[in-house]
């Protein structure tokens, strides 16, 4: 698998980067410390190969630094946690899944820390203290909607993978939209710019179909990058993976038809980006400049495939269980 040529993708949109990610990468480093999230020498280089606060600067190219600073803590906490419970016996176990789910969301929902919660939880807290001096109550809400939808994608993948269910590329589409963290990425192109687009227009079909196309190419982009990954971990939640066993394709061109379908969805995209009606000048300024976040948003996640290691190596970033963080701020 790790001799496979991975395809071009297709992305007509401009890269961006942060002018502060040169100052985001130190304090990444600081912050997953100050919560003692990375508990040894080689974890900590994993992480520094991962490079997530590159990422967290090209997707978020013009906002400000505070604003940079949670996002990249948000990004840094999901991947940590991804890697926890995708890639270890955490990922076949649904119902401890969701005890640790439940956990994260009385957090998130303003419960107190205790003696008994993990690092990840006091780092959760953080992140969402930092976020009410910087988000609309509102727009909090849909926040916390959206980390529920993702939870739960996760525990549907840990019960296909405790019952040996490969799904099929539709039930599978459905259930990467959740476990992608998609919505919760496209809520945070409007926190961290910051703006907010109007309710008519987040319930329009258009948008609707614009947030779906979005989140598939993310999800598709990811797991063409990531399959050897998944595939040396025995998992099949991967577009490429479902391809090759549900469709008995080759894993070379199972490759090749994810990129095609991923190629096909930014083309879609374009062209329904091209029938968009005008709403009035002030809706229309919002709608572009929430269409430019995911532009920035896509193109950005490409081009960390080609900054980051994480994907050339099969290894895990291990879950720190012992102590509680030594300085909350």
């Amino acid at each position: 698998m790790n001799n496979l040529i991975l395809p071009d993708l297709y992305c007509p949109f401009s890269p961006q980067i942060n002018k502060d990610a040169d100052v985001l990468e130190d304090y990444a480093f600081e912050w997953v410390l100050r919560f003692n999230l990375l508990r040894d020498e080689s974890v900590y280089q994993r992480f520094s190969k991962a490079k997530f606060s590159w990422l967290a600067a090209s997707t978020y190219p013009d906002c400000q630094l505070e604003q940079l600073k949670i996002a990249n803590d948000w990004l840094s906490w999901l991947f940590i946690w991804d890697d926890q419970w995708d890639m270890s016996d955490l990922g076949k176990k649904p119902e401890l899944l969701k005890s640790y789910y439940k956990r994260f969301l009385e957090i998130f929902n303003g419960a107190e820390l205790t003696s008994e919660d993990i690092p990840l939880t006091y780092a959760l807290r953080d992140i969402r203290q930092r976020m009410l001096v910087t988000g609309s109550a509102k727009l909090l809400h849909r926040v916390v909607c959206s980390f529920e939808d993702f939870f739960d994608g996760c525990v549907l993948e840990a019960t296909n993978r405790a019952q040996g269910i490969i799904p099929n590329v539709e039930s599978y589409t459905q259930l990467r939209r959740l476990s992608v963290a998609g919505d919760l990425i496209l809520l945070w192109i409007e926190l961290f710019n910051p703006f907010m687009i109007p309710d008519i227009l987040r319930k329009h079909d258009i948008v609707k179909k614009l947030q779906e196309m979005t989140i598939n190419i993310l999800a598709w982009c990811n797991d063409i990058f990531s399959a050897h990954r998944e595939m040396a971990s025995g998992d099949v939640h991967n577009l490429v993976l479902v391809l090759h066993y549900q469709q008995q394709l080759p894993l070379e061109q199972a490759i090749k038809r994810a990129a095609q379908m991923h190629n096909q969805e930014v083309q879609k995209m374009m062209n329904l980006e091209a029938t968009i009606p005008s709403f009035g000048e002030e809706i229309d300024t919002q709608l572009a400049k929430y269409i430019s976040g995911c532009h920035t948003w896509i193109r950005g996640n490409l081009d960390w495939y080609s900054h980051s290691g994480r994907y050339q190596s099969t290894e895990k970033l291990d879950l720190a269980v012992g102590m509680a963080p030594a300085i909350i701020v």
